[in-house]
This record gives structure tokens, sequence and C-alpha cells, in this order.
């Protein structure tokens, strides 16, 4: 999934070749645009490959002691942590302060969109559960006697929220990808369709008075497949989490 949005990113944002396809707070339109490539990149690198490793290996991992499960359960979330603030930074920015052709000031407004919405909601939630990870299952280990109950009585709650987490990223994802395709492709997007039932490109939609062309067809089709590809982990990852089968001989016992 990783590799097909740095595929999207290379591809189709990289509008103008030179350098790199990222960049951080540098000046003009190219520059912010750039810099809102590290924002999907970052994002689906923090919430759904970084979480999605540390739900797995704690789950899973069969060679390990558990303190060791937890501490590498933990060393995931972390280094989710400035994927997620970086990749929030960087669109911050772009609606801050993007301009228009002639470099006039023309920002968006902030947390506009169902998407922004989601995001507010999985950020939250996933600090909160990472606070409450941290102080219940690491820091009370000092006193493991006398909070074995309460940390036992909270492992269902902090599994399913964290399921919960998993789902709304996959969910703000999704929902990203589908109104970056209706701004970026507009009224292009659904001519996917028709191109690949051999419709001429003069006969479908443009944009500005660029003919379609496969490079609409084929941004159509990668934007769809990282959705699809992100529904998938959505069903399959819950499957996984909580198939008997799949968790370690400890977790199995309790």
């Amino acid at each position: 999934l990783i590799t097909l949005v740095l595929y999207w990113v290379i591809q189709f944002r990289w509008k103008d070749g030179q350098r790199l396809p990222f960049a951080w707070r540098g000046t003009g339109r190219v520059a912010l645009e750039k810099q809102w490539n590290l924002h999907p990149v970052l994002m689906v690198t923090g919430f759904i490959y970084c979480m999605g490793q540390a739900m797995l290996v704690y789950r899973s991992c069969r060679c390990c002691r558990r303190i060791y499960n937890k501490l590498l359960h933990t060393f995931f979330h972390i280094l989710a942590i400035p994927c997620v603030v970086l990749g929030f930074l960087a669109a911050w920015d772009y609606h801050s302060l993007r301009v228009d052709k002639d470099g006039n000031a023309d920002p968006i407004p902030h947390f506009y969109s169902i998407h922004s919405w989601l995001g507010l909601l999985t950020m939250g939630l996933f600090l909160l559960q990472f606070l409450v990870g941290v102080l219940s299952f690491l820091l009370l280990l000092c006193c493991e006697s006398a909070t074995a109950r309460y940390r036992a009585a909270l492992v269902p709650i902090h599994s399913t929220a964290g399921t919960t987490t998993f789902l709304l990223a996959v969910a703000t994802a999704v929902a990203g990808l589908t109104e970056k395709a209706f701004f970026e492709l507009s009224v292009t997007y659904p001519g996917w369709v028709r191109y690949m039932q051999g419709a001429a490109p003069e006969d479908l939609p443009s944009i500005g008075g660029i003919p379609y062309s496969s490079a609409h067809f084929l941004e159509s089709v990668v934007l769809n497949v990282m959705a699809a590809s992100l529904a998938l982990l959505g069903v399959l990852m819950p499957l996984m989490l909580w198939t008997p089968q799949f968790r370690n001989r400890t977790q199995q016992s309790h």
C-alpha cells in the first residue's frame, strides 16, 4: 500500500519532476504542493502500516516473552507518532499558506470536510489509546500484583478501541482519496470506465481544454486500487486480530 501511495505521488503529484517530490516549508506554489505530498505518505505509514504492525506483532508473535511483545507493540506506535504529526502539519501548512497562480494568498479552510473530521477523531483516539496503554500496561507493571485485576479488565477495552482506531484510519484515508479524486480529476474521474470500453479521448470529459488521456485513466484506476486495498485491509485486519488461532499462546490461555 505504501508503494502504491509513493507511485501515485511520484507519477501524478510530482509536477515539475525536479529534485524530490517532497519539500518542507518552502516558498511558492510548487513547494507547497510538494509539502502536501508528504501528507498521504506519512499518514498511511503512521496510521496504517505502523499501527497495523503494532497490533499484528502483539497478537501473533510467538517467539518472545510477553514484555518484549509489549515493548515492540509500543515501539511501532512510537514510530507512528512523528509520521502522524508531520503529516498533519504538511496538510495544515498547505491549507494555510496556499497561493493562487498569481502568487496571491488563497487559503483553504481547515476542518471543513468529512476527511478532516474523521482525521481529528482518529488522531484523538490514537493519542488516548497510546497514553492509556503506556500508563496501564507498562508503567503500572511496577505494581504488577496490585494492578493485575485492573489491567486484565482493561485488555478487551484496549483491544477493541485499538481495532476501532485502525478502522477509523482506514475510513479517513478512503475519504481523503475520494476527496482528492474529485478535486484533481473532477469531471474526468468517471471517464476511465468509458475509456476502457474503447471510447475516443475526444468524446470523454476534459478540464481546461486538456483532452482526456491515458494519464487520467491511470490515475483514476490507481486511486481506486488504493481505496480498495485500504478497504480490504479494513476487513482482513480485524479477522486476523480476533481469530483465536492467530493469537500467541499466552493470549490464548487468558
